[in-house]
């Protein structure tokens, strides 16, 4: 039997029935597309112009020399202190030794130098000695030549009386001349005496002039000394390359035997746990981006499945295209405009960067939840702490500094004082 042909009405029921079902797919679809950009679309600025950043340390050398061991290969990681080459240091460590025997005679010139000022001093307390005896004997021919001249006028009134003879009288004026021969010795002597106490004084005045106000760890000639001192350990020291970071070793362009020379770039360390994102968004996308936002970030390295956890650090000063190379001639006659990009950066989680190490370079993708906008567009007050830093080269400082403390008191005097 053959089936019942279909009617024009019902086959133009089911095309409204499909018809409307279409209508009410897209305009659920509609909805939930609205929906979707009212509740999150609109909160969100995303990008794929996004890749990792990070610190790339040179690594070169502080003194010049011959490279005579690589301690270091790329990808090889490194502790912060390691040494990563060596240069040749015979040059190094005869100028050191030099430096210290010029400091050891600088300490002991210095302590002559306030041995003098002793003895000048003591030299000052003799004259000033001698000046009071002989200001005493004076006093004392001074005493003999009133005597003398006292006996003398006796004898002379006796003489007139004529009591004794010439020649007696002429014996009690040869008395008064020898004592007043004396009183003149006498006060020759103490003028003589004080202008030796003005000498000693003069003397012990340069002497402390060298000395005054400095103990023999900072005087001006042991300071200069121990200064080369602590320049040839410095640069005997920076004979050993050192990593200031930890991390790993990247464009190792060096070769043993090479003569380097400061500053030259020998290799790289690349701190892993130090990384962030530079997103690149379009002008027209930052409009609600704030400092601290939150952000998801995944990388093309792990995929869509491994989802890294940031925030918004802060806001490059410019566009990409202002600071380039060769920025952009906008008042050409052939002028584009062209929306601008400008970098924004964005921290990542130590942890989460950890469990999936990235490198620099890598493609991102980045999405900022611009919820809440309360924050600042630029950092409103500079950042405190942070960075990165390193103490190794303090260190080198300090055992210099220990080197010549060995020095100094090594060449003090036996009792160690100066």
């Amino acid at each position: 039997m053959s089936e019942p042909a279909t009617t024009p009405a019902s086959r133009n029921h089911r095309r409204q029935r499909a018809l409307r079902l279409l209508a009410a797919a897209f305009t659920l679809a509609a909805l939930a597309t609205l929906a979707w950009w009212l509740l999150v679309a609109r909160y969100r600025s995303e990008t794929d112009n996004a890749y990792v950043a990070g610190n790339v340390v040179q690594i070169s050398p502080r003194v010049n020399g011959t490279v005579v061991a690589i301690r270091a290969e790329d990808t090889d990681l490194v502790e912060q202190g390691q040494v990563l080459l060596e240069l040749d240091d015979a040059d190094a460590r005869v100028a050191l030794q030099a430096a210290e025997a010029a400091l050891a005679e600088a300490v002991r010139e210095v302590r002559g130098l306030y041995l003098g000022t002793g003895q000048s001093a003591a030299v000052v307390a003799q004259r000033t000695a001698d000046i009071e005896r002989l200001r005493q004997e004076a006093a004392r021919a001074q005493a003999e030549l009133q005597r003398a001249r006292d006996d003398y006028a006796r004898q002379e009134a006796l003489y007139r009386d004529r009591f004794i003879s010439a020649d007696a009288l002429q014996g009690r004026r040869s008395t008064l001349q020898s004592a007043q021969a004396a009183r003149a010795a006498a006060q020759a002597a103490i003028r003589e005496a004080e202008s030796a106490l003005v000498q000693a004084r003069e003397q012990k005045s340069g002497s402390e002039v060298r000395v005054d106000n400095t103990s023999l760890e900072n005087h001006p000639r042991v300071a200069a000394a121990a200064s080369q001192v602590r320049a040839a350990y410095l640069a005997l020291i920076r004979t050993k390359v050192v990593a200031p970071v930890r991390g790993y070793i990247a464009r190792r362009s060096v070769q043993l035997g090479e003569r380097v020379s400061t500053g030259s770039a020998l290799m790289a360390v690349v701190p892993a746990s130090e990384l962030w994102v530079e997103a690149n968004f379009k002008e027209t996308d930052l409009q609600d981006v704030r400092i601290d936002q939150p952000a998801t970030l995944s990388s093309d390295l792990w995929g869509s499945k491994v989802v890294y956890h940031g925030r918004v650090v802060g806001m490059s000063a410019g566009t990409g295209g202002a600071f380039a190379l060769l920025p952009a001639q906008n008042a050409s006659g052939n002028w584009i405009k062209i929306v601008q990009r400008v970098p924004v950066r964005i921290a990542l989680d130590p942890a989460e960067l950890a469990e999936h190490p990235l490198r620099i370079g890598l493609s991102m993708r980045v999405s900022i939840d611009t919820h809440d906008r309360e924050g600042s567009v630029l950092a409103a007050s500079p950042r405190l702490g942070g960075g990165i830093e390193t103490p190794v080269f303090a260190d080198q400082l300090e055992a210099a500094d220990s080197l010549i403390e060995s020095v100094i008191t090594a060449n003090r005097s036996a009792n160690g004082r100066r």
